[in-house]
C-alpha cells in the first residue's frame, strides 16, 4: 500500500511541478514528460526509504 501511495504522491506533485514550470516558461504542458520526472522521483524515493535510510538505521 505504501509503494502505492507513493506512486500516487509523486505523480499529483510532479505533476503540479511540471504544470506551474512549464507555465512560468512559456511552454505547452507535456504529461509524458510529467510521467517520466513522477517515475523517477518514486524510483529515488524506493531506493532511499528501503535501501539507505534503513541501512543506516540499524
Amino acid at each position: 500500500m505504501r509503494y502505492l501511495m507513493t506512486i500516487v504522491w509523486a505523480i499529483l506533485i510532479g505533476s503540479v511541478l511540471s504544470y506551474v514550470l512549464t507555465s512560468m516558461a512559456g511552454d505547452s504542458f507535456a504529461i509524458t514528460d510529467t510521467l517520466v520526472l513522477s517515475a523517477i522521483v518514486a524510483i529515488a524515493i524506493f531506493v532511499l526509504g528501503d535501501g539507505v535510510i534503513k541501512a543506516k538505521s540499524e
